[in-house]
C-alpha cells in the first residue's frame, strides 16, 4: 500500500530528505488505494510528495496501483512549494519496475516526465518463494454435453495484492503437496483469460482456462492425471491457491486500435484471445477504456475437436454477431468436419484455406499474428504459410523472422 504520509517522512541525510512531487493519473479505485490518505480523482490528477531516497519504491507501488507518473518536480521543503532546492542537485537516474529510468531534474528544476505507458509491463510482482494466497471466487465447466475431457474457468480474488497484469500474460500456480522426490512442488505457469480489470471490471480478479491434464503411461498403460491442473479443476470457491508472476512479454497487444490480430488457437490457448477480445468488444471493458477503442480486423481461428469443445463459444458468437465487420470466427472442428483430402480438419487446414488472404494481410506492417496452444499445430501452419509465401517468391522462414523482429510474429505453445 503506497502511503504518503509515509513517504514524505524526513529522512535521515540531507540528500534523502530532498522531496519530490509527483503528479500521477491512471490510479484506479479500489481496496487498496482506499486505504490511502489521500482523495483517488476520476479524472485529473493526484499529487504526491516523496522524499528522494523513497522514489523508486514509489515509483514501483504507484505502478501497481495502475497510475502512471506523468511529471515530477522538486519541492522546496521548508514551504512545500515546488522551486529550486537549496542544496546542489547533480543529474542521476532512478530505476523504474519496468526497467526504465527517468532523470531527477538538476539545479534548474525542469520538470520530468516519464517514459510511456507502452513500457510499463508488470512482471514477477509475487516470486515462488513469496507467493501471492488469493481465494477462488468461481470455478466454472467450460466443456458442454458429450464433450471430451474437463476444462475450467477458473477465477481469483486478488484482494490485498499488488498483482496487476496486462492481456496476453500469465500467472504461476503452485499446487500443493511434494513430487516424486521429496520436494515442494513447483509453480506451473498458465496463460490469462481476463482483461487487465478481470471478469468483474473491479480491477481484483484473475481468470484461468485450464484443462486438466490426462494421459496413458507409456509403459504401464496407466491412466495419468496432471498434479496442477486436476488441483484447479477440482478447486471450490473459497479455497487458497498459492500465485506468482504476471509473467510474460510475448503476447501483448499492440497499442495500435487499427489493426488486424489474426490469433490461431487450439483449446485453452483460446485463453490469451479471449482477454485480447474482451478487451477489444465486451462493452463494459470499452467503457473502461476510452483511450482503446478497437477498429481494425481481429480474426480467430479456433480448433477443437468436437462442438462441445468450442471454450467460451456463446460469448464469441455474441461478440461476431454485434461486430461482425471487426470480429471475424472460423472454427476447424476435427471430428465433425472434414478437410479437402477427406481426413479430420485441423486448423492447418483452416490456416490452408483462407493462405492467400492471411498472406495478404501479413503484408500490412499493422498486421500482428498470434499462435497459442499445442506445439503440435506449428508445423502444420508453417507448411500451409511456406506454400503461399512460394507462390509470392518468398521463403517463409525469412519472411517469418522479419515478422518476429517487427514485433509482429507471437508464438506461446506447449
Amino acid at each position: 500500500m503506497l502511503n504518503p504520509r509515509a513517504l514524505g517522512a524526513a529522512a535521515n541525510t540531507e540528500s534523502g530528505s530532498r522531496l519530490f512531487r509527483y503528479e500521477v493519473v491512471g490510479l484506479r479505485q479500489n481496496a487498496e488505494t482506499d486505504k490511502t490518505s489521500y482523495p483517488i480523482r476520476r479524472s485529473g490528477s493526484t499529487f504526491i510528495t516523496v522524499p528522494y531516497d523513497r522514489m523508486n519504491e514509489a515509483m514501483q507501488r504507484i505502478t501497481r496501483m495502475g497510475g502512471r507518473i506523468i511529471n515530477i518536480q522538486p519541492v522546496d521543503g521548508s514551504n512545500g512549494r515546488n522551486g529550486n532546492v537549496s542544496i546542489e542537485q547533480k543529474s542521476s537516474a532512478v530505476t523504474l519496475e519496468t526497467g526504465q529510468s527517468a532523470t531527477i531534474p538538476g539545479k534548474e528544476s525542469k520538470p520530468m516526465t516519464q517514459a510511456k505507458a507502452k513500457a510499463d509491463i508488470p512482471v514477477n510482482i509475487y516470486r515462488p518463494n513469496a507467493p501471492f494466497v488469493a481465494k477462488v471466487i468461481s470455478n466454472e465447466p467450460l466443456v458442454r454435453e458429450d464433450g471430451i475431457g474437463i476444462c475450467q474457468h477458473v477465477k481469483f480474488d486478488l484482494s490485498g495484492s499488488d498483482l496487476r497484469y496486462l492481456e496476453g500474460q500469465s500467472i504461476g500456480v503452485i499446487p500443493p503437496g511434494i513430487d516424486k522426490n521429496g520436494k515442494p512442488e513447483k509453480l506451473r505457469l498458465y496463460s490469462i483469460a481476463s482483461t487487465r480489470h478481470g471478469d468483474d471490471l473491479n480491477d481484483s480478479t484473475v481468470s484461468l482456462c485450464v484443462r486438466q491434464l490426462e494421459y496413458k503411461h507409456p509403459e504401464t498403460g496407466e491412466t495419468v492425471y496432471g498434479v496442477c491442473s486436476t488441483h484447479i479443476c477440482n478447486l471450490q470457491p473459497g479455497d487458497e491457491v498459492k500465485v506468482t508472476g504476471p509473467t510474460g512479454k510475448e503476447m501483448l497487444l499492440p497499442e495500435d486500435e487499427d489493426t488486424t490480430i489474426i490469433m490461431l488457437a487450439t483449446g485453452t490457448g483460446i485463453a490469451p484471445f479471449r482477454a485480447f477480445l474482451w478487451r477489444m468488444f465486451k462493452d463494459g471493458e470499452r467503457s473502461q477504456n476510452p483511450d482503446y477503442q478497437f477498429k481494425g480486423l481481429a480474426w480467430l481461428v479456433f480448433g477443437v475437436p468436437k462442438t462441445p469443445n468450442i471454450l467460451y463459444k456463446q460469448e464469441l458468437e455474441e461478440m461476431q454477431a454485434k461486430y461482425p465487420d471487426n470480429f471475424r470466427l472460423t472454427y476447424a472442428i476435427s471430428r465433425e468436419q472434414q478437410n479437402p483430402e477427406g481426413g479430420r480438419m485441423y486448423i492447418q487446414h483452416r490456416v490452408a484455406e483462407h493462405a492467400e488472404e492471411m498472406w495478404e494481410k501479413m503484408q500490412s506492417p499493422k498486421t500482428h499474428t498470434y499462435m497459442c496452444g499445442l506445439k503440435g499445430m506449428e508445423d502444420g501452419i508453417d507448411e500451409a504459410l511456406s506454400a503461399v509465401a512460394a507462390k509470392n517468391g518468398v521463403d517463409w522462414k525469412e519472411f517469418q523472422r522479419a515478422m518476429k523482429k517487427a514485433g509482429r510474429w507471437h508464438v506461446e505453445t506447449y
